[in-house]
């Protein structure tokens, strides 16, 4: 399930990522950085040419064929600062993925997307809106999986990614295509484990 698939990483990297609220007062950044890495190792298992990584504030920059010795010089170049436009960049990958489904390029399970943020978007609504409009232009809902990964510790964006996962359905989407996890979680898991629930949700 988790071969023959494309992978692609969203980063944010807004100003609030510059926050220290992670174990040993390290930042949201540098975890992310971690994890981006063990993310990029694991993918590489199962997708040899390399991810797709998107690094985005208020605006973003994307990074192809992507492999684990590329990560560190990825996050050399960006520094957290601004907003956080999650639906623009969002919107971009689902995208770029039904463009290239629809031309035949796409590998025969799909398309992961996760997503590494602290949680708190400029636009809720839009964010929903891509996802759901995204959920009605798939065919199977294993198809294409979005799975959010928090670090830092905001309740309130926490609450907004918990919607994500749950009422999606109900708002109008056509497949609850996505998946939760917190850096908790995210401790408990392995990143196969992280990888398939995002698949399986």
């Amino acid at each position: 399930m988790l071969e023959n698939r494309d992978y692609t990483l969203i980063i944010d990297k807004s100003g609030s990522m510059a926050t220290k609220d992670q174990k040993g007062g390290r930042t949201r950044w540098v975890v992310a950085q971690e994890s981006t890495l063990a993310l990029a190792s694991k993918c590489e298992q199962f997708d040899p040419d390399g991810i797709t990584i998107y690094v985005f504030s208020g605006k973003f920059k994307r990074y192809e064929n992507v492999t684990s010795s590329k990560v560190a010089q990825i996050f050399q170049e960006n520094d957290p600062s601004g907003t956080t436009d999650l639906a623009g960049v969002l919107k971009h990958a689902t995208d770029d993925y039904l463009q290239r489904k629809a031309a035949s390029q796409t590998k025969p399970n799909g398309e992961t997307i996760l997503v590494v943020t602290d949680g708190e978007p400029d636009d809720r609504k839009a964010v929903m809106k891509v996802i759901i409009e995204a959920s009605r232009r798939i065919d199977r809902d294993e198809e294409l999986a979005i799975s959010f990964i928090q670090v830092g510790t905001d309740p309130q964006a926490t609450r907004f990614l918990k919607v994500l996962d749950d009422e999606l359905q109900s708002a109008g989407a056509k497949f609850d295509i996505c998946d939760t996890v917190t850096m908790e979680d995210m401790e408990d898991l392995s990143l196969s484990e992280v990888l398939l629930n995002a698949i399986n949700d």
